[in-house]
């Protein structure tokens, strides 16, 4: 399959796979476009960086960077909350078949693997997190603020 059409479909199941959560979980219909695109953009940091081989939890970290970056643009654009963008931008990068492998593992009794899949799905939770952490923080050191106006 060429490159441009593998983009294409990443692109565009992300999209609806982060508007159809948008819709479950209530945002407001004037924040679905620019949070599919949230939601897009993280995946295809994310997918980029798998395709290069730079390791499950730096494509984890930077694609919710790159989330809660647009996340915060997006609420500044719309004048609406951050989270309205960031919690149905994340969807894409959850790592529920993971856990379901683990949760499968223990209830089979092989604890070995269970504990190994936890690990896998506590340390990519922990790198979305960072990755959001570091979006505030980038959003907080380059946003300036309007100055206030002196009374004579």
């Amino acid at each position: 399959m060429p490159l441009a059409l593998q983009v294409l479909v990443q692109v565009s199941f992300s999209y609806l796979s982060t508007i159809a959560f948008a819709i479950i979980i209530n945002v407001p219909h004037k924040a679905l476009n620019l949070a599919g695109w949230a939601g897009a953009a993280g995946w295809l940091v994310y997918w980029g960086l798998m395709q290069l081989a730079t390791g499950r939890m730096l494509a984890n970290l930077l694609g919710a960077l790159t989330i809660g970056l647009c996340g915060i643009v997006f609420s500044r654009l719309k004048k609406m909350p951050v989270i309205i963008f960031n919690i149905p931008g994340l969807v894409p990068l959850v790592p529920g078949a993971t856990a379901y492998q683990a949760v499968r593992a223990l209830v089979l009794g092989d604890l070995d693997e269970a504990l190994s899949l936890t690990f896998r799905v506590a340390m990519v939770a922990g790198a979305i997190a960072v990755g959001f952490l570091l979006a505030q923080l980038v959003a907080e050191m380059t946003y300036r603020r309007p100055a206030k106006k002196l009374k004579a």
